[in-house]
């Protein structure tokens, strides 16, 4: 029976939700199961199928009305113009068992692959090529190959984990009957399973993968990222969500693990922001590598530059920061700015309320395109008379700002000029790292300043090297409550648009009190070229503390009855 049929038959399940195999060239006949492990090429296929199901929150090679929206457009960083689309169902409420919001269940089908993939990597014997040039290179890889497919998979569990809390994990490939009857595992046990596959895996594999099997494999799970991948899992279990009598020893453990991060020397802070050139920086830990593409550009670029090359039906599909988030940017000299009910409030005397943007922390300008940034060789121009104050659902800024971040300003739809780029979705650089230990720490020891023989970097220490490399001015606060609210704004401004306010409202609890009004800019252009700056509230929101959690899909509870209890409030 060839390959292909193999998979789908078994796939039907509530854990294996849909068919899913490669399309392997079948010349000769000869891809059955046994053969895919047969031959060194077709074995590293079966790991890159697994790979090919990591998350990527961007979509930087597709257009579609759901495809273009990015998470943060979910949270009070930003608003998706398509009122349409599916993303706007969580910002009004309107999501359920019924309506989900996303089709990260389908991860089950990578889980599955890696599952298969590790039962049947062990069994392969290449020895009948041990003559050949390439045989030691193959048997080099083939000893990492296990490992990343356990990291892979541990990967693919906290990213359920985080969504769902307590979810199922199949560790091994399962029938029909296995699938449709297994029951959840507790979210602190998912988690403690991790942490004892990140902790095997760090052992095992590489540093990283520039010469492994005499090939550049950049873009593979490496030790620095099963290292990280575990830092991220137990920060999560530290935080409110998870940890709601606040127990000082998981905070613990969190800093811990990040510690052993920083300290293995491996990862630097990138100046320039390691999204520009990912590949290239040592900031980057992991990155899922795309094809040279420019519809990232095309929806997202203020409509002028597009030349009418977007498509009507998705005029609206770009991804517009929120004055909210602005107003998270301090000027560069460490001051606090906010769009005020009477115009802009900041305490710098350096700042100049006719170029509120001006002097901001160099991270905004690489998040926000605001009024009066120079892009492409324009001034952007959202004032009431401006060349980029078009209507939202013509393809006009919903909020009075276009994105930046990851827009790759080289890209070009001009006529005769069109140029494309490649674009890499970070999933962990090493200032998370940071920013993680800073978090823990705090939490864990209640001070800024603490440290000790173990602990031997302090939660500002931390901090600061991620303000340091922004050009942002040293944080001093060393009290609790005053240094999280800091760190929280920090995590806001160095990950804003990569997929992180969304989960850090959850895991933090805070919905409630950030998530019930987006607001915009309005700005109005005086006769004598001065110009008002008014708040303007786009959208109210709702918010229940149930929207912590995803629900289970009421389709898989409907397959699997051991999947209840639905999660509370859904």
């Amino acid at each position: 029976m060839g390959f292909k049929h193999i998979i789908a038959i078994i796939s039907l399940s509530a854990v294996a939700v849909a068919c899913n195999y490669l399309d392997f060239d079948e010349t000769a006949g000869r891809n059955n199961k046994e053969d895919m492990y047969r031959y060194f090429d077709r074995v590293s296929q079966m790991l890159t199928h697994v790979y090919s199901f990591m998350p990527q929150c961007a979509s930087f090679t597709g257009a579609g009305l759901d495809v273009l929206s990015l998470r943060d457009c979910a949270s009070d960083d930003g608003e998706y113009g398509a009122v349409a689309a599916t993303i706007q169902n969580v910002n009004n409420g309107n999501w359920s068992a019924t309506s989900t919001y996303d089709e990260a269940w389908t991860l089950y089908n990578g889980i599955r692959a890696a599952n298969s993939f590790i039962e049947e990597v062990e069994h392969v014997d290449l020895s009948r090529y041990e003559n050949q040039s390439n045989y030691q290179n193959w048997m080099e890889s083939l000893r990492y190959f296990p490992y990343e497919a356990r990291v892979l998979r541990a990967y693919y569990f906290f990213e359920l984990a985080r969504r769902y809390g307590d979810i199922a994990m199949p560790l091994t490939v399962l029938t029909v009957e296995e699938a449709n009857t297994i029951g959840k595992t507790p979210f602190a046990e998912v988690i403690a399973f991790i942490v004892k596959e990140c902790n095997e895996a760090a052992k095992n594999l590489p540093m990283d993968f520039l010469a492994v099997g005499g090939n550049n494999n950049t873009g593979r799970t490496t030790k620095g990222f099963a290292m990280a991948l575990k830092t991220k899992a137990l920060l999560y279990a530290a935080s409110p969500l998870h940890n709601p009598s606040d127990d000082a020893e998981a905070w613990k453990a969190a800093a811990r693990a990040a510690l052993e991060v920083i300290n293995l020397n491996l990862y630097r802070l990138d100046a320039n922001g390691c999204y520009t050139d990912p590949l290239n920086s040592k900031e980057l830990v992991l990155a899922r590598m795309n094809t040279e593409n420019a519809s990232y550009e095309l929806y997202n670029f203020p409509l002028r530059l597009a030349y009418g090359n977007r498509t009507q039906a998705l005029l609206a599909c770009g991804n517009y920061p929120s004055q909210n988030l602005v107003d998270a940017f301090e000027t560069v000299n460490g001051y606090g700015v906010t769009l005020g009910a009477s115009g802009w409030e900041c305490a710098d005397p350096a700042f100049d309320p006719q170029h509120p943007y001006d002097g901001r922390d160099p991270r905004f300008a690489r998040t926000v395109l605001a009024d009066g940034a120079t892009f492409k060789g324009i001034a952007v121009d959202v004032s009431t008379d401006g060349n980029d104050n078009v209507p939202v659902a013509q393809g006009g800024s919903a909020t009075g700002y276009f994105l930046r971040k990851y827009i790759q300003e080289n890209t070009s739809f001009e006529p005769n000029r069109t140029a494309t780029q490649r674009h890499q979705w970070i999933l962990y650089r090493y200032a998370e790292t940071l920013l993680s230990y800073a978090e823990a720490m705090v939490n864990a020891f209640g001070s800024g300043d603490y440290r000790d023989g173990e602990f031997t970097l302090s939660a500002l220490e931390a901090l600061n090297q991620v303000r340091a490399n922004a050009g942002m001015p040293d944080i001093t606060d060393t009290g609790k409550e005053a240094l999280l609210s800091r760190i929280r704004n920090e995590w806001r401004v160095e990950f804003a648009f990569e997929d992180h306010r969304f989960w850090d409202v959850r895991r933090w609890k805070i919905g409630d009190e950030t998530q019930r009004q987006l607001y915009g800019v309005h700005i109005v252009r005086r006769t004598n070229g001065e110009k008002v700056y008014t708040r303007t509230l786009y959208e109210t929101r709702a918010w229940s503390e149930r929207m912590n959690l995803y629900p289970i899909p009421q389709r898989e509870l409907f397959n699997n009855d051991n999947l209840n209890p639905q999660n509370a409030g859904w």
